[in-house]
């Protein structure tokens, strides 16, 4: 499934969140990596989107058809 662009911008917000406030990461990044993106949540968490490894869903709920 094709993520809008304000999808991805909640995902990663989100995930970005919760890497600031402590979560582990769920990439295996090395030290350079780290160093290389300044240890930014907020890249980690598009990096994180790039593999398809974030524990999130996206639900769209469809309209219910009235009579």
């Amino acid at each position: 499934m094709k993520l809008t662009k304000y999808e991805k911008a909640r995902l990663i917000g989100a995930r970005a969140l919760q890497i600031s406030m402590g979560a582990p990461f769920m990439l295996d990044l090395k030290e350079a990596d780290l160093e290389k993106i300044n240890y930014n949540p907020i890249e980690i968490a598009k990096l994180e989107l790039l593999k398809g490894v974030l524990p999130m869903e996206i639900r769209r709920p469809m309209p219910v058809k009235s009579e």
